[in-house]
């Protein structure tokens, strides 16, 4: 009796410990189904923002943050690490396309703007990180919502014109007047002599790319000494400290020296030309507007938590610059910001390295992607309005994700009791 009474209990105990593990095992199923689901979705997504934002010559971390947030379920900084690398991967692809393909003997990046805005940008982003720590999140939406707005209004409006233009067959008359010598998209900002090949294909100036790499790593190097506002850098300084800030502050005589540098330099070069032709867009005041541009795209960009190129693209346009040229130099600028947070994040010991090459190879591949379309787009139709129509489409998603991501953001900040007026830097 006793022992038919043990083996009842025995099989109860085993019914119910193939339910419990039956439940378990359909749990973990679900689960893992959840996780392939989520990051399929996500990548999806990924590409497609990828693809339209290297087609506009844009990074998209706009557009990856909101994305790797509410698909991902990722943490803002989490997010925020995984776009700067998703954007860099997106800007590599961009930047290999127009340096090793030839289209006939233009070049699409215009190096000379580089040279002014690069300094510039990259003091930028520092002081806008320090202006985002400062503003509440209510007002850096406000701000962001209605300087995009009319960004994306005026790059809209251009684009019409474009279109217009090229409809009326003008914009091929103003190409072939605005062809120099060398036959590249326009006149040398910085009056450099033409970089030629016995066939009359432009040779790509290293010396230009080697002066930006200086300025990346004189950069670079004062992040590395400061450290963030948590005291986590390559030395012991105490956070936001006298320290800090000194080296905080030498970023503005650095970038005097490099313009200083750059205009002196294009003011010698100037003068030996002078003789063989005359020089177009040579004037000081000419050249001034792209330092105050990149300033003001850098602090925008760095108060936003992204990349400046949604900023410095529709001044471009407007002040004229081609949209292939805008396009090509916008995502060359955006290598260099981009990488030095990627690397930043690196250093301070970011976490999830694998998933974030994941995506980057994602971002990589699309921006390929959309580039070789926006390319047989503009072969097929010839208008380079298309890529005007792609930087104010990107410009609008990013309203629409940054401002409903923002408002989420912001009323949990309201409902939790935290403070909504503004902060100390540290």
């Amino acid at each position: 009796m006793n022992h038919k009474f043990l083996e009842c209990l025995l099989l109860i105990f085993y019914i119910r410990h193939a339910k419990s593990t039956t439940l378990i095992s359909e749990t973990i199923i679900l689960h893992q189904t959840f996780s392939t689901t989520r990051f399929l979705l996500t990548g999806s997504l990924s590409f497609i923002a990828a693809a339209v934002s290297s087609a506009a010559g844009l990074g998209g971390g706009s557009l990856f943050i909101p994305i790797l947030t509410i698909f991902a379920g990722l943490d803002v900084k989490t997010a925020s690490s995984y776009s700067a690398f998703m954007v860099t991967g997106g800007s590599i692809a961009n930047v290999a396309n127009n340096l090793l393909s030839r289209n006939g003997a233009k070049r699409l990046i215009d190096y000379d703007i580089a040279l002014l805005c690069q300094p510039w940008m990259l003091l930028g982003v520092s002081c806008g990180v320090i202006l985002n720590r400062v503003f509440p999140e209510w007002l850096i939406m406000v701000i962001f919502v209605v300087l995009v707005a009319f960004c994306t209004f005026k790059t809209c409006k251009s684009g019409v014109l474009h279109w217009k233009m090229e409809s009326r067959g003008l914009g091929r008359d103003v190409k072939m007047e605005n062809e120099d010598c060398c036959g590249s998209t326009q006149e040398p900002l910085l009056g450099d002599d033409c970089d030629i090949v016995d066939q009359g294909i432009l040779e790509t100036p290293w010396m230009k790319i080697g002066m930006l790499v200086v300025i990346w790593v004189c950069f670079f190097v004062l992040y590395l000494l400061r450290g963030n506002h948590y005291g986590q850098g390559i030395i012991k300084i105490e956070a936001c400290g006298i320290g800090y800030w000194i080296i905080s502050s030498m970023q503005i005589p650095l970038a005097i020296i490099f313009t200083s540098w750059i205009l002196f330099r294009a003011k010698n070069n100037a003068s030996t030309q002078q003789e063989n032709r005359e020089l177009t867009r040579s004037q000081p005041a000419d050249r001034l507007i792209f330092p105050i541009m990149a300033l003001l795209a850098g602090t925008l960009g760095g108060i936003f938590g992204i990349g400046g190129g949604m900023i410095i693209s529709p001044i471009l346009l407007q002040l004229g610059i081609k949209p292939e040229v805008t396009a090509a130099t916008s995502s060359f600028m955006i290598l260099f910001t981009s990488t030095m947070s990627a690397i930043q994040y690196l250093l301070l010991g970011m976490e999830q390295i694998y998933g974030a090459l994941i995506y980057t190879a994602i971002c990589f591949i699309a921006s390929l992607v959309g580039l070789t379309i926006i390319q047989q787009a503009l072969l097929k139709h010839g208008r380079p309005s298309l890529i005007v129509f792609s930087v104010g489409t990107v410009m609008a998603l990013s309203i629409v994700f940054m401002t409903s991501f923002g408002a989420i953001d912001i009323w949990r900040d309201y409902i939790s009791g935290q403070s909504m007026g503004f902060k100390k830097p540290c």
